[in-house]
This record gives structure tokens, sequence and C-alpha cells, in this order.
């Protein structure tokens, strides 16, 4: 056994006690929770875990997508877009969790009937409010992206080069309107069972289709991911235990490498085909791009060595806990394979197989010449 699967059975483990210990804390009294959103990838997580655990869950939304719950839940319409807030008013609730907010107007308008009649207010963040990346191990003191237009409050749309700074704005209406009674959370790359974006999907698809695996770089670089469930479960934890602040919010508990990641999930998937690992360089020279087409994967140097390797040792002592990624990977693979014929057929990230095939011909005929 290498060290590698050593290190990643070993903390697998020890995540899984962890998580035993912790689900068996009941909360003091039940919560009355009011849910921004809950329908769509965390927020259905969340409100079946408050549900577990004795809360009153109340939900509002557009009404859009339709959510069989397992107990009873308040649904309330209105429409964020267009400040339609009306079922909010005249209620009180002991927390809001707050999770699809990207315009800092959305948080603005939700003090206008929410200030003074929540007790506390869990804003649901990302770690793309970063300013830069070029540090290893930053925490939650780190420079945020500043806003250089001219009134982020008139923005009506995100765009990916926008979305860190408007959400680096919210944050600070947040605070701004609901004072210390503020809980940020800055998550990470979220993954798990219904993900539509398919950026950790892939590989529990791609490895279990066997053959050989293009794998980037040379293994040893860092990763960084959160199941869905880990992070709504330990949301509602923080609204139990009142606790208050910034947290970055992405896992696993001990650093992993690509490797690593690609070990646990073939151990999640019962597969174990051929790695194929290709420099950095030469997926760079073959327009193959980290992320997009090599998902969860970012070369660990230069300007962005600091992505995969956020300090999250303040959400872990305030309780944040991990499925082993195994899990994540059986789980996520499981889930895929509900869809539709036709959307397994057509991954939203990830090189297709043709594309695939055609890198990794590439990289074969570069090593023989």
């Amino acid at each position: 056994m290498t060290s590698t699967r050593r290190d990643v059975l070993e903390g697998t483990a020890a995540a899984a006690a962890s998580l035993g210990l912790l689900a068996a804390a009941k909360p003091a009294r039940p919560l009355r929770i009011l849910i921004l959103g809950g329908t769509g990838f965390t927020g259905p997580d969340q409100v079946r875990y408050a549900l577990s655990r004795g809360h009153q869950v109340t939900v509002f939304n557009r009404g859009k997508q339709k959510v069989e719950w397992p107990g009873k839940v308040e649904e309330l319409l209105g429409d964020r877009s267009t400040g339609d807030l009306k079922s909010l008013e005249g209620r009180d609730w002991d927390v809001c969790i707050d999770n699809p907010t990207t315009l800092p107007f959305w948080v603005r308008d939700a003090a206008k009937v929410l200030k003074g009649r929540v007790k506390q207010y869990v804003f649901i963040s990302t770690i793309s409010v970063y300013n830069s990346f070029d540090n290893p191990n930053p925490d939650e003191t780190a420079k945020v992206a500043p806003y250089a237009g001219k009134d982020a409050f008139a923005e009506k749309a995100v765009t990916p080069e926008n979305y860190g700074v408007l959400k680096a704005v919210s944050e600070q209406e947040a605070q701004a309107q609901f004072g210390p009674a503020v809980t940020i959370i800055r998550p990470g790359l979220i993954v798990g069972p219904g993900d539509q974006t398919d950026r950790f999907s892939y590989w529990p698809v791609r490895i279990a289709r066997g053959g050989d695996v293009l794998a980037p770089g040379d293994g040893s670089d860092p990763v960084q991911f959160i199941d869905a469930r880990d992070l709504a479960e330990w949301t509602i934890r923080m609204a139990e235990t009142h606790l208050y602040g910034v947290y970055n919010a992405t896992g696993p508990s001990r650093p992993m490498t690509m490797r690593g990641m690609l070990e646990a999930i073939e151990a999640g998937v019962n597969s174990h085909p051929n790695l194929v690992w290709v420099p950095s360089k030469f997926l760079d020279e073959h327009k193959v791009q980290p992320w997009s087409d090599m998902p969860v994967w970012v070369p660990g140097v230069g300007d962005m060595q600091g992505l995969g390797r956020q300090s999250i040792a303040r959400a872990v002592k305030a309780g944040l806990n991990f499925r082993p990624t195994s899990v994540t990977a059986a789980d996520t693979l499981a889930w895929f394979k509900t869809l539709p014929p036709e959307r397994q057929a057509k991954l939203h990230a990830g090189l297709t197989p043709e594309r695939e095939a055609e890198v990794l011909k590439a990289w074969r005929e570069s090593a023989k010449a």
C-alpha cells in the first residue's frame, strides 16, 4: 500500500468516526429556521437535516422547483430579483439561512423585512471572495476582492468575472445590516449527489467507465472540495450553537492531493482503471484547461497555489466534519445513474471521450519522440 493510499484510508476512517459522533448530538431546543432558497443544491439537504433534528422550517423562493419533504415545511413565495418579499413581513425566526444571494441588493432588501426579526443571519458566500490565491494556507483574514465598479447595489447580473466581488460586497452588507449576529460561510467547490455542474461528478463517472484515464499533472497538486450534505448539515449545527463570524468551509479534513482524490474515488466506485498522468505543461500546450477540462484540479504553483490549500482550521474547530471521499464518489455515481440517458451522455464538465483519447494519443506519441 502506498503512503498516499494509506493516508487516504486513515483520513476517511477518522472522518467517518467524527461524523458519527457529531451526528448523535441533538440540539438543546427546536429552532424556527427560515431558509432563503431551499430548493437548489444544498438547500434540500439543509431542510432534511433540520427536520431530522426537530426544527421548524420555512422556505422562501419563487416556487419554481417542487421538492417532496420528509416532514412539515412551510413554503412562502416571493421573488428577490424583483424585491417581492411581502410574504416575509411581520414574521420572526431564530435564524435565517441565505443560500442563493449573489447580488448585494438582495441582502439589503432582505434586511428591510428581517432586521430585528431574526436572531442569526447565516450568509452562504464563497472562497471566490478572496483577492488572490498566490499564498498557501490563507485563512479568513485574507484580503477580499474590492469592488471597482460604480455601484454594486445597481448590479443586476452576475458573471464569472464579478461573482466573487459581488459576494464580498454582499458579505459586507450582511454585516452592516445584521451586526454581530452574522455567520458568513465561505465554501469551496461543493460536490456530491445533485450537482448539475459535474465539476466533481466527472471523475466518478469517468473512473467507473475504466480504460486509460487522463489524469492531470503528477498527482501531487492539492485539491479541496466539500460534500453538499456535509456543508448543509454543518450550517444547521452552526445555527444550533449560535456561532458567528467568518468561516472557510471546504475539505477534506486532511490535505489531499489529486492522486489521493482519484484513489479514493476508485475505492468508492470499485473501479481501478489505468491513470495516465500527463504533465501540466503538456496539457497547457494542448489547450486542456484546469478546472473545466480537468475538474477540481488546478496546478498547485504560482498565482493559484493557495486555491487547494485554504485553511479550514476555524471551521473544523467549530464542528465541520466530512464524509469519506469514497462515499461521496459512490453516492454521486449512484445519483448520476438516475438521470435521463441523454443527460448522462453529456457531462457539463471534463473532457469528452473523443477529446481525452486525442490528448492521450498525443502524449504517447510525444513520449516516443
